[in-house]
């Protein structure tokens, strides 16, 4: 490999003669210098104290004398001095949340590039109000209330600042604002050894004027870590900083530039490969190193995973291949990607949904699904969440109350921590997380889990800090503002890995790679709106605003990553570029401009290969899924059969062998769920649970009008006990289930209206409702006992002739009950109406001995047909019509039976 950047600084300031271990060595990052010390160690070959290498952060910091405070404390500090302001309404401290951290960011960037806050504050603030202009006069409160937060922005900064700096603290940039202002103090700090500038780029003003001022010494050196191909362009962002830089330092003048290399248009390997999606492109980058450690086991070492979009860390960790044994992960692992964090949040959820009726199901099954309030449970004596869980199901409970949920709390210590009786406050919400926290720890250490264990000790941290926040301050009331804090705590914490950082794989993110180089880099999702982040920008200032002053734009931004990439990979000998080819407008929808660059660059694209990865698409040529009968298969047939075919399973046969097999021999019905709008079976069995409770008294009797009025009174009522026994968990007073409870009042109502118009020409007599039927069936072939069994809805007699009715509360036709080819009857599922009402007429003929009978239904979302009746040449059902029908029952039945024919999966 090449001589890295940093060794070549180190021999360079050798040949000038200057003490290596003398010096004073300040660096983008923390992370350099930890492989400065290495490359030194290396050099100097004996053992040594270390010298002092900085961070520019912490060099700025011993400069100003003031504490870099955290953002939390920032946050609240903010918003009292904004509570303060002469602004007639202040918003509340979740809407300020909202806002503040963007307000604080600006005042940031104010303060790095050295801008005089009031100039562009009052700047912003007329334009603000420019915007609001109108041609009325008088403004609403509406508009005065928001135009006088701008107009205080001034007094908010100069209020803010003056009271971090009488607690000695400070954001970042009123540290190096301080610093710049105060820059003598760190000549007394930094006087003796010469101090060594090393691999900068973009710097802010204050950095610039910092960096200057030590350059002036003529001890101290400052080395670029540029490319003269970028360097001497006029038009190259990779060189676009440091370009400007030469021209306008003074210390150029005077100083030649140091740390030009000619490295980038050396022999490489750049390959360029599209990947669809995220998880491809983990997928692509393990079967990449693997190859890597097999060609060259040593190459892994001296090979870096960079990730554009750091949210890749997971999946690609999930990818790494296992001879990959030794990894160095620089990034932490945001907390609010965790799953612990989705339980804390949930629980917050849980109780910022709590209302007058308690907790509403939904929140309650969401919270009982994450795998840490499980693995709460199920370390109790009673798994109590297992117990509500099954309840809330089989008796449909929309709500939860505190009353239903005592009697499982008697048995259940978690219960009573997850689910208090009062409305939580703040602190009680975060201690009862505490309390959590313990029980999981138990948990942890019992089952080993160290990356658990981590998790809680982070979460612990963070809610004690919140606790002690929530606690110092008044206006963190209410729950809603908690979570909104909560968020931003967890967004900014991060679990660091502990891993060996000189040695093994090295994964990071781009700002991460600052000054370090390796022989083979892997860059993923090098695409646009990623690498470079695009237009996105978190600010109040406008683009034209930002131009004006000297702030750093998204132009800028881009020129910043742009030369991050070059850098990377201009020494190395093996670059692997990937990039999603799925477009995707929050992920960044086409490959990265950089590519695109490398591609046009006659200079450099000699060296490059460019392909798609697509995955390998693998055609079935394979018929629809068959299940074959094994012996055991069979007799499972075979015990179904002797305890009885019904109609309903054998219309599923018919609509797919499949279907059959999976809900009929392997018992596997859909899962059972809480109906908040009611399903179809369940509006099905209310309408005909109401029949039957209506006509029962009627059975045996002729229906005369009478009986038809007394029954219209009774709907009301019979429906509101049926909705209690089948839905005893909601409430047809309001909301959709009044809607459906007014629905089937008007069905049931239209039926009897019906019924009374018929009883004006017909004599109606009830024989039977929801009678349960079954016959044996004789079928030759078949050596083992077979059954036809069915419910019939009603049976009664019209005019003297036995009439069988089904109900069906979906739409159906009048095709659907007639017949005219009879093969249709058990290959077309169309005619599964028909055939259900012959099942009816053959059990009810095979009881009574009836010679003739009329087998139809009636339809309630199409009730204007009136009685729809089974037909084939006619509607009268005798003994010829079962006869025929019989042997077609007794194919379809010997075909589900017959060993050779396997379940096979109809197609649509």
């Amino acid at each position: 490999m090449q001589q890295s950047f940093l060794a070549y600084v180190l021999h360079d300031l050798q040949q000038k003669g200057v003490s290596l271990t003398e010096c004073t060595y300040i660096l983008p990052s923390k992370r350099s210098g930890t492989f400065l010390k290495k490359h030194m160690a290396q050099i100097i070959g004996k053992n040594i104290f270390s010298p002092t290498v900085l961070s520019i952060e912490d060099f700025v910091t011993q400069i100003s004398g003031l504490t870099q405070a955290s953002n939390v404390d920032l946050i609240l500090e903010l918003y009292s001095v904004y509570k303060k302001t002469e602004i007639k309404e202040h918003d509340d401290f979740d809407t300020f949340l909202k806002w503040g951290q963007t307000l604080l960011q600006d005042f940031n960037e104010i303060d790095r590039y050295l801008i005089p806050p009031n100039e562009i504050l009052n700047y912003l603030s007329a334009i603000k109000e420019l915007n609001h202009w109108s041609m009325q006069k008088d403004k609403s409160d509406l508009v005065k209330n928001y135009l006088a937060l701008w107009n205080n922005l001034s007094t908010i900064y100069e209020a803010f600042t003056k009271t971090l700096i009488a607690q000695q603290k400070g954001y970042q940039g009123l540290l190096y604002r301080w610093a710049a202002k105060h820059i003598d103090t760190g000549d007394s700090i930094f006087q003796e050894e010469p101090i060594v500038f090393i691999g900068f780029n973009a710097l802010n003003t204050a950095e610039a004027l910092i960096i200057q001022h030590y350059l002036d010494s003529p001890a101290n050196h400052i080395y670029w870590d540029i490319d003269a191909y970028f360097l001497d362009s006029s038009i190259h962002d990779a060189g676009l900083f440091i370009r400007n830089y030469k021209q306008a330092w003074p210390y150029y003048q005077r100083n030649e530039l140091e740390g030009v290399h000619q490295n980038f248009l050396s022999q490489k390997n750049i390959s360029i490969t599209g990947v669809p999606k995220s998880i491809s492109q983990a997928q692509y980058v393990g079967n990449l190193l693997a190859e890597i450690q097999r060609a060259t086991p040593d190459g892994i070492h001296d090979t870096a995973l960079v990730l554009a979009d750091e949210s890749l860390l997971n999946p690609m960790l999930q990818a790494l291949p296992s001879s990959v044994s030794k990894v160095n992960i620089t990034m932490g692992f945001p907390l609010n990607k965790t799953v612990l964090y989705s339980f804390f949040l949930s629980f917050l959820d849980l109780q910022l949904a709590q209302s007058e009726k308690g907790w509403f199901f939904e929140d309650v099954l969401r919270f009982f699904s994450n795998p840490f309030c499980l693995s709460l449970s199920s370390s109790e004596k009673v798994d109590a969440i297992s117990s509500i869980g099954k309840d809330i199901k089989q008796h449909n409970r929309l709500y939860l109350n505190h009353q239903y949920l005592e009697k499982y709390s008697s048995q259940s210590e978690l219960l009573g921590l997850l689910f208090p009786a009062n409305p939580a406050t703040p602190l009680d919400w975060i201690n009862r997380c505490l309390q959590l926290i313990q029980k999981l720890k138990t948990i942890g250490q019992e089952q080993n889990d160290p990356m658990e264990l981590e998790y809680l000790y982070r979460f612990h941290k963070l809610f004690n800090q919140l606790k002690q926040h929530v606690e110092s301050v008044n206006f963190i009331k209410q729950l809603k503002s908690v979570k909104s804090f909560f968020k931003q705590l967890a967004a900014l914490e991060t679990t660091d890995f502990i891993g060996e950082p000189l040695s093994g794989l090295q994964i990071m993110g781009m700002l991460e790679s600052r000054n370090l180089d390796f022989e083979t880099v892997i860059i993923t999702s090098v695409n646009e709106g990623i690498l470079p982040a695009g237009k996105s920008g978190n600010s109040f200032f406008p683009f034209d605003v930002k131009q004006e002053f000297g702030l750093p734009t998204y132009k800028e931004k881009d020129a910043i990553y742009t030369y991050h990439f070059y850098r990377l990979i201009q020494r190395a000998k093996h670059v692997h570029l990937i990039y999603n080819t799925e477009p995707d407008v929050l992920e960044g929808g086409e490959k990265s401009r950089l590519i695109s660059q490398l591609l046009t660059d006659k200079n450099i694209s000699r060296y490059i290969t460019h392909s798609i990865a697509s995955p390998e698409l693998k055609i079935d040529a394979s018929p629809n899924p068959q299940i074959k009968k094994s012996n055991l298969l069979v007799e499972d047939i075979r015990t179904f059969a002797g305890n009885g075919f019904s109609p309903t399973s054998i219309t599923n046969y018919i609509r797919n062998p499949m279907d059959f097999y999976k809900k009929n021999i392997l018992k596997i019905y859909d899962a059972e769920e809480v109906e908040q709008s009611i399903a179809a079976n369940t509006f099905g069995t209310i309408i005909h649970d109401s029949l039957e409770v209506l006509y029962n008294p009627l059975i045996n009797k002729v229906l005369e009008k009478a009986d038809m009025e007394s029954l219209q009174t009774q709907i009301p009522k019979v429906v509101s006990s049926q909705f209690a026994a089948t839905l005893p968990g909601v409430d047809i007073n309001k909301g959709r289930y009044l809607l459906v409870y007014h629905v089937i009042l008007k069905y049931l109502q239209n039926f009897v209206d019906m019924e009374m118009a018929q009883l004006q020409k017909h004599e109606v007599k009830i024989l039977a409702l929801e009678e349960k039927y079954e016959s044996p069936l004789h079928i030759p072939a078949l050596d083992f006992p077979v059954k036809l069994k069915g419910t019939l809805d009603r049976v009664d007699q019209v005019d003297g002739t036995i009439r069988i009715v089904d109900y069906k509360t979906g739409r159906v036709e009048p095709s659907h009950v007639k017949i005219k080819d009879w093969d249709s009857l058990i290959s077309n599922y169309d005619k599964s109406k028909a055939f259900q009402l012959l099942c009816y007429a053959y059990l009810y003929h095979s009881k009574h001995g009836t010679e003739s009978l009329i087998a139809g239904l009636y339809s309630f979302k199409n009730l204007k047909h009136g009685f729809l009746p089974f037909s084939t040449s006619g509607t009268l059902i005798n003994r010829e019509t079962m006869s025929t029908f019989e042997n077609y029952l007794h194919q379809i039945i010997l075909e589900i039976c017959d060993p050779k024919v396997a379940f096979a999966e109809k197609e649509s």
